[in-house]
């Protein structure tokens, strides 16, 4: 077997996803690359495809280096993919099957060209700010996690606002009701953040984000401070409404009353290969479908 292995996450409930992967697959074996893929989706691989007995099933920590992680799907499988990076540290390489697809360096139509030159090895790591999320009670660490994109202090369910202290460097902010608020990095300020009204960020600046979202609050501005502040949340001991932390939508932890979440910035960064240094103004437009055809630039 080839000492290069890519390690291939896709969505294996969508057979677009599965098809696409079946095809980099096959590529892969040519050029005499392993392709590797989770030990759970590999069966419905082969399930839908013949002739790919030579794919192996991703079983840490035993298998030899990846050199990359390429994601067949939406945002939703590159935060997916990004929980195996916290354990490979390999590259992301996204190709975009979703809707919006902000993390994915490329859409479908296009992978043929991806692999090639991922097979080559042409492409640039950028990297992105990670938040770093603990919660504590009192002294006490109780949880501690990540987020890409952003960690949620929520209320759980349709019941009352939770009521919450904000502070950054531990001097208190504001106190008010509210049914959420963010803390979120540059990366997540065009996913939940953005549906929320906090301000886009471009993802390579160097700060954080605090966005609450309906708070019952005159002063409820969304708060952009440094990567090296600590921000927190804190449920007050009165707060009636039970409260919820989740990270990218993906991981939870209850928070009863008196606990504080702190966010500050990750050592580990989010290491993405990219194949275009096309200007972020480009990716925006281009996602949102900002209206821009009919603008012409003075020239000099």
């Amino acid at each position: 077997m080839s000492e290069r292995r890519f390690l291939l996450a896709f969505h294996p409930g969508r057979s677009a996803a599965v098809d696409a992967a079946a095809t980099i697959a096959r590529r892969l074996l040519a050029a005499s690359v392993t392709p590797v893929v989770l030990a759970e989706d590999r069966q419905v691989l082969l399930d839908a495809h013949d002739g790919l007995d030579a794919v192996e099933p991703y079983a840490a920590p035993d298998l030899p280096e990846i050199e990359l992680i390429m994601t067949l799907g939406g945002d939703g499988t590159i935060l997916r993919a990004a929980e195996l990076q916290r354990a490979i540290d390999a590259p992301l390489l996204g190709i975009n099957l979703g809707h919006v697809g902000f993390l994915a360096e490329a859409e479908v139509a296009e992978t043929a060209e991806v692999v090639e030159r991922a097979l080559r090895r042409d492409y640039e790591v950028e990297h992105r700010l990670v938040l770093r999320v603990r919660v504590f009670q009192g002294d006490r660490l109780m949880h501690e996690t990540w987020a890409i994109n952003e960690a949620s202090i929520e209320k759980a369910g349709s019941g009352r606002m939770i009521t919450t202290l904000l502070e950054i460097d531990g001097r208190p902010i504001s106190s008010y009701g509210t049914d959420a608020v963010l803390m979120a990095t540059p990366t997540g300020s065009t996913a939940y953040s953005f549906s929320a009204g906090g301000p886009i960020v471009w993802p390579t600046a160097e700060v954080l984000l605090m966005v609450p979202l309906g708070a019952h609050a005159l002063f409820s501005r969304p708060l952009v401070v440094a990567p090296t502040s600590t921000m927190s949340v804190t449920i007050a001991d009165d707060s009636t409404s039970p409260a919820m932390l989740w990270c990218d939508s993906r991981r939870s932890f209850g928070l009863p009353q008196g606990s504080r979440v702190e966010g500050t910035r990750d050592e580990r960064p989010l290491r993405l290969a990219r194949l275009s240094r096309a200007p972020f103004a480009d990716r925006l437009v281009a996602k949102f479908h900002l209206p821009v055809e009919g603008f012409r630039r003075k020239r000099a």
